[in-house]
């Protein structure tokens, strides 16, 4: 199902939210998980199962911008 996440992760969902972002960062984990918004801050909680059947792809941490010399 999920077992590679991780607090802080970013996952992309299938269906946008209302304010048109995919993407949310994971603030939980437990028997729920906790997602907050990229687009607009706005959290939600949902089981393990509904967020298996919800998510797209878990995005790769960012890059740090590389040093300007």
């Amino acid at each position: 199902m999920l077992p590679d996440l991780k607090v802080s992760d970013t996952v992309r969902l299938r269906k946008p939210h209302p304010c048109g972002s995919y993407e949310w960062t994971v603030t939980r984990l437990g028997a729920d998980i906790g997602l907050e918004c990229k687009g607009c801050g706005h959290r939600i909680m949902l089981t393990r199962r509904e967020l298996a059947r919800r998510v797209k792809a878990i995005l790769p941490p960012e890059a740090p911008p590389p040093e300007k010399k």
